[in-house]
């Protein structure tokens, strides 16, 4: 007969275990929030954690007083002393009704991770703070055996690192790798041959600095630094949905562009977006700045309730502040407590009240839904003003026409007449109205009905018509951007039950959550106060967040890998102090935005070789200790502009309206049911850089992959290995057209097939080819004249893809064997890497 274990013996040996265990416990104290805090928030919280609705037993292990309370007279925690302590039980149970966490949560605690609690326990079971919420202080920094390494003291942070891991750094790239890397890291676009050739010789200690800060004054710093903030503020040309109408948002970001090359205090840069508006005696461009709110998609499909729609983009902002500048998943609190970080719901719903007071109602589905703000030039306001006037003046024609027609009391409507009797209830509908507020479509019924009945009233009309229709169409020609505004009475602002916007339960106003610092006494609470408080020097998330993006920008992958989540369940940074100190730093600065980013790319860790052995790779494939430099595919956009940028094509105008350059055809028709269809521009706007090329919200530009759909904030970037990405570098007219401009240049350039591989290569990967390498496509190049010499035409149809003009002087022959020569330089592993 098989009998059940003893209770009391299975206790005795569980606690002679846990006994035993302690005489091989680490001496080194155990960090709650590197350690415990972690295991705690991965197994525990689902079930004992901030969200009360979810919370069972009545037991939490997220705040110190929940975790060391007596649960049914036993000690969940004792200090001191594990084998008394309920949790360290529950965890090393061999009964599976007792075991935590129960089998059916699909969770199981490693041998290590029970290891560490017993630790903890053992040493006392000191309680913490999750790291992102204590505000950083500047760590001392490190002392390090290799003195000569270090540049500045973010080397200092990473040898010290390396030391303690017995790692090496990697020696400095090359060169001419250096100078292409930084330049295209700062400004999106390669070195030019004249600047690597500059750069080279030099030996003084402070070239590679004089480099740097010739890229930061740059305006094409500002074009490059834009990318990553227009996917974070979910920039688009176009509301998206369905109806996905086109929208007026470039002006601001230009506003963006500029923002960078004036090097805006990241401070102010911050305050002017989410509340320009409110400053004092606020300017235009500080409205503006405010339009980063209003880049959320715009429902506009029929049917949609204008409230929910309201409410939808209240969401949206608040989620999008977070994520920007928190690093927190606040909207994980829309419907119910956080389940891991301490956000309640009513918390989230206090963040949402700063953004609910906008006069917006939901129910405008345009793109210039107001507020806006009016960027139409003198001429077209004056033409507007002017057409204005025509319609006031074809308005007054009208009314003699109406009085005969309708007779009626005086300050009676025409709808008044019993003349009316008969008409459609359209137009008895428009005699309401004056009749310069007569809609187009009113006014061309009227016009038809009256046509033959009373022709010169259907002239009149017809004329107001077309007066309208002229002044309609150059006021949408204006610019209008939408941008935030107060409302003089501030809108009520209530938790809503799971989220329905239609389902209002306790009233809230603006406030933050308990877990980070409070708002200053007295302060106004709105959007104003809420930036202020994100900047302040004391705040734990704003300037780490921040910096670990930029670290992300320059190193592919950022110290915490999570850069949308500071949060419990976000990655502990291997490089806590490092990140620290930035933070620290960046404040300290005033935030400057450039000096921080010369201090990166000064660094001697970001100046390594990228250059890995097997061994090194095996240990850190990630490249997380930094003991050389990160290698990843440039992203999509810096591979277009590199392209455009060798060839000569690449047209570099600051700023304007968004551009429409080649896009296969009926993708948008595809998309939109036949609604909208994709009209290319030509001449110059086919060559403009990347950040203008128009963006339609359900459907990106074609020519980009693995990029943020700007549908909502996105702030983690991806590298892609896709290989439609090859196909269309290889294949797309852009690309193409690039290759057979490339050609052209380096053909006109110089007399040689040596001399010209060696420019294409100077002009893509900043260096000369190998002997190897010049004497494979040397062998590429005659096979492709043979190729095309038996095949005219096809040398015909390569040369004629794309709009820019061929110099017809070049053989047709040669100039197609050196474009299809260009195409492979083009493509090569290290022209598309960021090395």
């Amino acid at each position: 007969m098989h009998h059940r274990p003893n209770p009391t013996y299975i206790a005795i040996i569980v606690i002679a275990t846990i006994t035993s265990s302690f005489s091989t416990l680490a001496a080194t104290p155990t960090d709650f929030s590197r350690e415990i805090q972690p295991i705690l928030s991965d197994n525990c919280y689902p079930c004992h954690g901030p969200d009360e609705k979810k919370r069972k037993a009545n037991l939490r292990f997220d705040t110190k007083e929940g975790a060391f309370r007596l649960k049914d007279n036993k000690t969940v925690i004792q200090p001191g002393n594990a084998a008394q302590s309920e949790i360290i039980r529950r965890i090393t149970s061999t009964d599976a009704d007792d075991l935590m966490p129960p089998a059916d949560s699909n969770r199981k605690l490693t041998a290590r991770q029970i290891e560490l609690l017993k630790q903890w326990v053992q040493q006392g079971a000191k309680w913490g703070t999750h790291w992102a919420l204590v505000p950083p202080v500047s760590p001392a920094i490190p002392q390090v055996k290799q003195k000569a390494w270090p540049r500045n003291p973010i080397d200092a942070f990473v040898l010290a690192k390396l030391e303690k891991e017995e790692l090496n750094p990697s020696p400095e790239a090359p060169k001419h790798s250096l100078i292409r890397r930084v330049t295209l890291d700062l400004t999106g676009l390669p070195p030019t041959p004249p600047e690597v050739a500059a750069f080279l010789p030099h030996s003084s200690p402070d070239a590679y600095e004089k480099v740097v800060d010739r890229l930061l004054a740059s305006p094409r710093y500002g074009e490059r630094m834009s990318w990553e903030w227009l996917d974070a503020a979910r920039y688009a040309d176009t509301n998206g949905y369905q109806g996905d109408s086109t929208r007026t948002m470039w002006p601001w970001r230009d506003w963006v562009i500029e923002a960078f090359n004036k090097n805006m205090p990241f401070d102010q840069f911050t305050i002017q977006q989410l509340a320009g508006d409110l400053l004092p005696n606020a300017t235009t461009e500080q409205k503006l700045a405010t339009a980063f709110c209003r880049n959320h998609m715009i429902n506009g499909e029929g049917g949609r309730i204008a409230d929910e729609n309201r409410v939808d983009y209240v969401m949206d902002q608040t989620e999008t502040m977070s994520t920007v500048w928190l690093g927190l998943t606040v909207g994980c609190a829309r419907c119910h407590d956080h389940k891991f970080d301490p956000i309640t719901q009513r918390e989230y719903y206090q963040f949402f009240s700063f953004f609910n007071n906008t006069p917006v109602n939901g129910g405008n589905g345009s793109g210039q839904a107001a507020p806006v703000i009016d960027f139409g030039s003198q001429e077209q306001k004056a033409k507007t003003a002017e057409l204005s006037t025509a319609v006031q003046k074809a308005a007054v024609v009208i009314l003699p026409l109406e009085k005969d027609l309708f007779p009626r009391e005086e300050k009676q409507t025409p709808d008044a007449s019993k003349a009316v009797a008969g008409l459609s209830g359209n137009i008895v509908a428009a005699l309401k109205r004056t009749p310069e507020k007569r809609s187009v479509d009113a006014l061309r019924e009227m016009a038809n009905f009256f046509k033959t009945k009373q022709p010169k009233y259907a002239e009149a009309l017809t004329s107001l018509k077309k007066a309208i229709e002229a002044r309609d169409q150059a006021a949408s020609a204006i610019p209008r951007v939408m941008v935030m505004e107060e409302m003089s009475k501030p809108r009520d602002a209530f938790i809503l039950n799971k989220g329905a916007y239609d389902k209002p339960t306790e009233k809230v106003t603006p406030g933050v959550p308990a877990a980070l610092p409070a708002l200053p006494k007295d302060a106004a609470k709105n959007r104003l106060t809420l930036a202020t408080w994100l900047v302040s020097p004391d705040h734990p998330l704003t300037a780490r967040v921040t910096v670990n993006r930029y670290w992300q920008q320059f190193f592919g992958v950022a110290l915490v890998k999570t850069v949308d989540d500071f949060g419990v369940q976000g990655e502990t940074p291997i490089h806590q102090d490092l990140l620290d100190y930035l933070a620290t730093q960046f404040v300290k600065s005033g935030w400057n935005v450039k000096a921080m980013h010369r201090l990166i790319v000064t660094s001697a860790t970001y100046r390594q070789s990228s250059k890995v052995t097997p061994e090194l790779f095996e240990r850190d494939p990630e490249n997380r200790l930094m003991a050389r430099a990160s290698r990843y595919r440039l992203p999509i956009f810096a591979i277009r502009d590199q392209a455009l940028s060798a060839s000569g094509l690449l047209v570099e105008k600051l700023g304007g309206p968004p551009v429409k350059t080649y896009q296969p055809p009926g993708i948008w028709e595809e998309a939109t049911f036949g609604q909208i269809k994709y009209q290319q521009d030509h001449g110059e706007a086919l060559y403009r850089r990347s950040q203008y090329i128009f963006w339609r919200r359900i459907v990106g530009p074609t020519l980009f992959f693995d990029t943020a759909s700007r549908q909502t904030c996105t702030v983690k970037q991806s590298h892609t290995n896709t290989p439609l990405q090859a196909l269309t570098i290889l294949n797309d007219i852009t690309y193409n057209e690039a290759a057979r401009a490339l050609a052209q240049r380096i053909m006109k350039a110089n007399p040689t097939p040596e001399s010209r591989i060696s420019q294409a290569y100077q002009l893509l990967i900043a260096r000369d080819p190998t002997p190897d390498e010049q004497r494979i496509l040397l062998a590429s190049l005659q096979r492709l004249r043979q190729q095309y010499t038996t095949d005219k035409p096809a040398a015909l149809k390569l040369l004629s893809i794309g709009e820019s003009k061929r110099d017809e002087k070049l053989d047709p022959v040669e100039h197609a064997a050196y474009t299809a020569l260009c195409t492979i330089v083009m493509n090569l592993d290290e022209t598309l890497t960021r090395e």
